[in-house]
């Protein structure tokens, strides 16, 4: 990985060999691929809440005496923040002495939120130290009367509470994953050498869910309370993130335009306008035109994208579709592919082969058009969803409703500088970014 300075993150798959987040027990427990995909279909199922969404408030997570509050927690009865299988993990530091801890990125978040000690109700096990707040000079929790903790329930769908004077946030997943627990600021450190003092979290004491032993996640949406938006005065409102595509590679998380002005990828980036939603605020949109295969555009029209637009995701696995889109798409890609045997369908894909009888397999380039003459063309690591050599699988898949919003998921970032320009109004890919 190239050295990006002191704004700069390794990101690791949470699951991948190299994660710091790895031991025996997490080998034993990796989920299995239909569980992988189907955890990425109740992420998209929550991202679909989010831009339709529908927050009628019916549960609740009651601390009473013995947990962090003595109110309870409004959440909404369908999720209002998304989580997933497939996300990636950087290392942060927090508080005064700085605590390293290992939290998944997630750019269709926006709260940041970790475990903190003393977990009066409950904590899931995770692979550091649970945060002590205790042990930090400059933590602080946040007031009831404090107009930032109205603020949370758009971050987090979910009514804050009061424990007493502070204010309690409360979010919960897709996969009924959540946290609850004190909404509080301190030190943020990114990087070798950069701090962001005040930054506002939450200290999560009642926490369960499948977050893979890291200890929280780190929210990049564009909600006021996000990471991005609670850096813009220090980097700009500009970040990129390259995701590694082998087991083996770390890519990286930086913030500020100097993390790329150095960078060879910036002379080949493609840009596209970076789009916004009202029904959906928090997620970065864009505008997929269309697409080809083997260097043929194929005969879809840019209406069909445009019917549920498109926005992209670094924590979904899969690229979902309008379904006219993915049927032109899964006939194109099928006769490129015909000299090689088909394979039964892998829980949401329905296009697999079989190359285990073969020593090498030529695979025809998939290209994805956006506005702005945007063009990106697909490395094998961007086309195939591999559970192993005889289950290969088209790593896209059709929307049920052609009204649905389509989502450019994380296998199709696989290697690329991807780079957030949200004050810039555009969004870039640049090939090569990492391995």
């Amino acid at each position: 990985m190239r050295n990006k300075g002191g704004n700069s993150l390794e990101v690791r798959h949470r699951h991948a060999a190299c994660s710091s987040l790895k031991s025996e027990s997490d080998k034993r427990s990796r989920p299995s691929h239909a569980e992988i995909l189907e955890q990425d279909e109740e992420r998209v199922d929550s991202i679909r809440e989010r831009v339709k969404p529908k927050l009628e408030e019916v549960e609740s997570l009651d601390h009473k005496k013995d947990g962090v509050g003595q109110k309870a927690v409004g959440l909404p009865a369908k999720s209002g923040s998304t989580i997933g299988s497939g996300n990636f993990v950087v290392t942060v530091g927090l508080g005064t002495p700085k605590k390293d801890l290992t939290l998944i990125f997630d750019t269709g978040s926006d709260f940041t939120w970790t475990q903190c000690a003393p977990c009066k109700k409950s904590c899931y096990k995770q692979k550091e130290p649970v945060f002590d707040p205790s042990r930090s000079s400059t933590y602080s929790n946040i007031s009831c009367t404090s107009k930032l903790c109205s603020e949370v329930r758009s971050a987090t769908s979910a009514k804050p509470g009061c424990s007493s004077t502070t204010c309690i946030y409360g979010i919960q997943y897709g996969d009924s994953s959540f946290s609850v627990g004190f909404f509080a600021k301190d030190t943020l450190s990114l990087g070798s050498s950069d701090t962001v003092p005040d930054f506002y979290f939450g200290c999560g004491e009642n926490n369960q869910g499948l977050f893979g032993g890291s200890a929280g996640l780190l929210g990049l949406g564009r909600n006021q309370l996000s990471v991005m938006s609670q850096c813009a005065s220090k980097y700009g409102q500009y970040f990129s993130y390259c995701l590694p595509s082998k087991s083996t590679s770390t890519g990286h998380l930086s913030f500020g335009k100097q993390s790329m002005q150095h960078s060879k990828m910036s002379r080949s980036m493609t840009f596209t306008p970076l789009l916004s939603s009202s029904s959906g605020p928090s997620f970065y949109f864009i505008d997929l035109q269309g697409m080809s295969v083997g260097g043929h555009k194929l005969s879809i029209p840019a209406t069909t994208f445009s019917q549920g637009g498109t926005l992209i995701d670094s924590g979904t696995v899969i690229t979902r579709l309008p379904p006219d889109a993915y049927t032109e798409l899964q006939a194109a890609f099928s006769r490129a592919m015909s000299d090689y045997p088909k394979a039964p369908a892998l829980s949401i894909l329905d296009t697999c082969f079989d190359f285990s009888k073969h020593t090498s397999v030529t695979v025809p380039k998939i290209g994805l058009v956006f506005s702005g003459k945007a063009e990106i063309v697909l490395p094998p690591s961007g086309i195939f969803y591999v559970k192993d050599l005889s289950q290969v699988c088209l790593a896209f898949a059709g929307n049920t409703d052609s009204g649905d919003v389509g989502i450019l998921g994380n296998i199709q970032q696989l290697t690329f500088d991807v780079v957030y320009d949200v004050a810039g109004g555009k969004l870039g890919f640049g090939p090569g970014g990492c391995l």
